[in-house]
């Protein structure tokens, strides 16, 4: 299995295809918010499903406002190493 990682172009994508985030809104500022780009809490709990779904990533806390994009980008890395090492 090739080592990819994720990335905040990633997340920029992802972002538009499951919660319509509009091209012109992405960013390439890791410490944006949620809504820095347009985003609100249910498009936050479509990326966590979504997260969950693709990568085995849990974001344990519903709160859009807790996490920065760069963070949920860390996250995600995070549990893509450690699930390459199980």
């Amino acid at each position: 299995m090739p080592d990819t990682t994720f990335t905040l172009s990633d997340l920029m994508t992802l972002l538009t295809e499951k919660s319509g985030l509009p091209p012109s809104s992405h960013t390439t500022d890791p410490d944006a918010r949620f809504c820095d780009i347009g985003l609100d809490s249910l498009a936050f709990l479509n990326l966590q499903t979504e997260l969950q779904d693709r990568f085995g990533t849990e974001m344990p806390d519903d709160s859009p406002d807790r996490y920065t994009l760069g963070e949920i980008v860390d996250t995600v890395n995070a549990a893509q190493s450690s699930a390459g090492m199980a």
